[in-house]
C-alpha cells in the first residue's frame, strides 16, 4: 500500500537520516510526469515551471525510447569498447568552439566540477580557485567548499584553496562592463599568487543562475576572462544550469557572456533526468590530467547514459528548441514586466529565454529584499498547481526555469495565477 505523505516524511528520516532537504511547507508526492507537467499521489496536475532536469519535458518519448531501446540490448562500462560514447561526444563537441574538442563524461555535475579543479591544478600546477560567493556547484567534498551558502563544516581543511568575489548584482550594484568583477578577481588573484597556494581557475556559471541571473549583457564577462588568462590560469564555465539552449540566445551560455572557457561542466539536462554528466575542454588539459590522475568512472558514458543524452541533444537540435526558448521567453518577460506595473512588491524583471524571474521587495525604494514573502508566494503557487522556487543572494528571486517545450499557453497559466497570488499574500506578517 503507498504510505501517506506523513508517512514518507517520517519513513525519509528514519531511512535516509535528518536534513534530507525538500521543497515547500507541504512536500508534494509526485508519482507521473509528462511534457511540463506532474500529478501527485491524489491525481492532481501541476505545471512544472522549476525543473530543469526533464529538460525536453517529462517522459520525453525519443529519450525514453532511446534508453529502453540501448538498455535492451547491452550496458556496460567504457574499459569495453562501444560507439555511442564516441558518437555523443563528437555531437556534443561539434556545438561548441573547435578547441573544445574532447570529453570525459561522469554521472553527475558535482563529479563534472570535482574534474575540472584537479584539471586547474594539472595544468597550472597551483590550487588556488575564484568563485563567487553565493554560488553552487556540487557536494564532492572539493568542490562542496565553493558554496558559500551552506558552508560544510568539515571539508579536509579544502577550504584553505578557495577565494571569492561578490557575486554580480545587476540590481543593487550595478557592473555594466563587467570591469569591477574582473577587478575584484585580479585582486583575490594577487591574493593567492602572493601565498603559497598560487592561482589555477576562476570557476562560474556564465549566467550566474543561482545568484540570482543578474541583467548582464552579452560580452559581459570577457574582462574577467582576460584577467584570468593574463594571470595564467583557466576559466571554468559550470553550464549545469544555464546550458544547451536555455539562454535562448545560444546553445551555450558562455558564447552569450563573449568567452571561451577552457573547461565546459555539465550536468542536470544532459540526459532528462537519466544520471549524466560530463566535462568538455582542450586535448592538452584532458592529457595534462590523465598523466596526473588514474581516473575512471564506471557509469560515465555508458551505452545507455550515451544513447539518452545523444537523444536529448537530438531533440534540442531538430526541434529548434533554443528559438523556442527565446520567442517564449520574451513573451514571459513582458508578462512579468506589466506584473510589475501592477504589483510593486515586484522590484526587477530579468532573465533571458526560459530562465527568467522577479525579484521580490518590501519597499522599492530602498531594495529592502521579501524573503520570508517569496517563500510565502512559492508556497501559496504549489498550492494553487504551479511549481517553481527562488533564489539569489537573499532567496527573494523567484527561479521559474522550465522545460524547454513550455509554450504561450503555459506562460499565461503561469502569470495569470502569480497576478492572483501576489494580490493576496500579504506582503508581511
Amino acid at each position: 500500500m503507498p504510505r501517506s505523505t506523513s508517512d514518507l516524511i517520517q519513513d525519509r528520516a528514519r531511512l535516509m537520516g535528518p536534513n534530507v532537504a525538500t521543497f515547500y511547507d507541504d512536500p508534494v508526492h509526485f508519482v507521473r510526469g509528462e511534457d511540463v507537467w506532474l500529478w501527485d499521489a491524489e491525481g492532481r496536475k501541476y505545471l512544472d515551471c522549476y525543473n530543469n532536469v526533464p529538460h525536453v519535458g517529462h517522459c520525453n518519448p525519443r529519450v525514453v525510447q532511446a534508453i529502453c531501446h540501448q538498455a535492451s540490448t547491452l550496458n556496460t562500462h567504457t574499459r569495453y569498447l562501444h560507439d555511442g560514447i564516441l558518437d555523443y561526444i563528437e555531437a556534443l563537441t561539434a556545438t561548441m568552439d573547435a578547441t573544445l574538442s574532447t570529453a570525459i563524461m561522469t554521472c553527475t555535475g558535482s563529479e563534472a566540477n570535482d574534474i575540472a579543479l584537479r584539471m586547474a591544478e594539472a595544468i597550472t600546477k597551483k590550487r588556488g580557485i575564484i568563485a563567487t560567493d553565493a554560488t553552487y556547484h556540487g557536494n564532492t567534498s572539493l568542490v562542496s567548499q565553493l558554496s558559500r551558502s551552506n558552508i560544510p563544516t568539515v571539508g579536509f581543511g579544502l577550504g584553505d584553496y578557495f577565494r571569492f568575489v561578490d557575486a554580480p548584482d545587476s540590481y543593487r550594484n550595478p557592473d555594466p562592463d563587467g570591469t569591477k568583477f574582473a577587478q575584484n578577481v585580479k585582486a583575490q588573484i594577487a591574493a593567492l599568487e602572493a601565498s603559497e597556494t598560487g592561482f589555477a581557475a576562476l570557476v562560474v556559471c556564465p549566467y550566474f543562475l543561482n545568484e540570482g541571473f543578474p541583467d548582464n549583457p552579452d560580452g559581459w564577462l570577457k574582462p574577467a576572462a582576460d584577467v584570468v588568462r593574463a594571470a595564467g590560469g583557466l576559466l571554468i564555465c559550470d553550464e549545469v544550469q544555464s546550458g544547451f539552449g536555455r539562454t535562448g540566445s545560444h546553445l551555450w551560455a558562455y558564447e552569450k557572456m563573449g568567452v571561451i572557457p577552457d573547461i565546459v561542466t555539465l550536468g542536470k539536462p544532459m540526459a532528462n533526468g537519466h544520471p549524466v554528466g560530463g566535462l568538455v575542454t582542450r586535448m592538452e588539459i584532458v592529457t595534462a590530467f590523465r598523466e596526473g590522475y588514474r581516473y575512471f568512472n564506471t557509469f560515465g558514458g555508458n551505452p545507455v547514459s550515451s544513447a539518452a543524452a545523444m537523444a536529448v541533444l537530438q531533440e534540442i537540435q531538430e526541434r529548434d528548441l533554443v528559438t523556442h526558448a527565446k520567442s517564449v521567453g520574451d513573451y514571459a518577460r513582458e508578462r512579468l514586466e506589466l506584473l510589475k506595473t501592477k504589483h510593486a512588491c515586484i522590484g526587477d524583471v530579468r532573465g533571458s529565454g526560459l530562465i527568467f524571474g522577479a525579484e521580490m521587495v518590501l519597499d522599492r525604494d530602498l531594495k529592502t529584499p521579501a524573503s520570508a514573502f517569496t517563500d510565502r508566494v512559492i508556497n501559496v503557487m504549489r498550492q494553487r498547481g504551479i511549481i517553481l522556487s527562488k533564489l539569489g543572494r537573499h532567496k527573494n528571486t523567484l527561479k521559474i526555469r522550465p522545460p524547454m517545450v513550455f509554450s504561450y499557453e503555459h506562460a499565461d497559466l503561469l502569470f495569470d495565477t502569480l497576478d492572483e497570488v501576489l494580490g493576496t499574500v500579504p506582503l508581511s506578517t
